[in-house]
């Protein structure tokens, strides 16, 4: 099956409206296709209504940030999710109320770096999202020519440990996974080796993950080379999760791969749609 569980649209910090996704995701021959907007589910309505229509087979998702031992961050997308659940949706309207103030502290910060009205540069960029992400003010620093890409910001401004960085409380473990498993979904680490921890807290965030009700990870994702799919594969047969599939869409002319442009999973891996569909 083609498929494609990890996308973002305008409602959060890619650049298509969720109309405009689900046709892609159409257009590129999916069979089955997932919006995960970080931390809403306000485009999936409009999302399932085009999918349906082009007879692609739609899971509802969420990206959902969260905050491990204090200070590792770590994103647990939810699929086959209810949008109506109100502890999910309440959690998740908790979780966009401080990223505003967030922002205002990266812009700060950025300030001092001299990169100077920030804040209002990237309000420009998410002006059709509910969110401010360090996406809107990557876009916005290459706008004034001060880097190259967006992966030139992120490593030079935005990652952990940059000047543009700033730390910040997520949802916790156990208030993500709640909200996932009870909206009826799936809940899958995405992206496992692009977080900045050492493999060895990465096992111990892995083993707590399942503990705690998580199913899967990412094994073919966006941003992960061969190598990488294979470790990330390594990882789901060491502690028994189902393989997930997706690409981290945000629009073309930011990143390398378009919907469904990731290797297949490897054979022997229980897909996560298993579940789902």
């Amino acid at each position: 099956m083609k498929a494609d569980l990890h996308s973002h649209s305008s409602v959060s910090d890619g650049l298509l409206p969720p109309a405009e996704v689900a046709h892609r995701a159409a257009d590129r021959g999916l069979a089955l296709w997932a919006l995960t907007d970080h931390d809403e589910v306000a485009g999936i309505a409009e999302a399932r209504a085009v999918a349906e229509e082009r007879g692609v087979h739609f899971l509802a998702g969420s990206e959902i940030s969260v905050t491990w031992r204090d200070d590792d961050n770590f994103h647990i997308v939810g699929l086959g999710i209810d949008p109506a659940h109100a502890p999910l949706v309440a959690g998740l309207e908790v979780i966009r109320a401080g990223r505003d103030g967030r922002a205002r502290r990266i812009a700060a910060e950025l300030e001092k770096a001299g990169i100077h009205n920030a804040y209002e540069g990237a309000a420009r960029y998410a002006a059709q999202s509910s969110i401010i992400s360090r996406a809107h003010f990557a876009r916005f620093i290459i706008e004034q020519k001060i880097a190259p890409d967006m992966k030139s910001v992120f490593d030079r401004y935005l990652a952990k440990g940059k000047p543009g960085y700033v730390p910040h409380q997520w949802a916790s473990l156990d208030d993500a996974l709640g909200w996932i498993n009870g909206a009826g979904g799936v809940a899958v680490l995405a992206h496992p080796l692009r977080y900045r921890v050492a493999r060895e807290a990465l096992h111990d965030f892995l083993g707590e993950f399942r503990e705690r009700g998580g199913a899967g990870i990412e094994v073919a994702c966006g941003g992960h080379a061969a190598d990488e799919v294979q470790e990330c594969a390594r990882l789901a047969r060491r502690f028994g999760f189902k393989a997930s599939i997706g690409s981290d869409f945000h629009g073309m002319g930011e990143r390398s791969l378009d919907l469904g442009m990731t290797p297949a999973l490897p054979g022997d891996l229980t897909p996560v749609w298993r579940d789902l569909i």
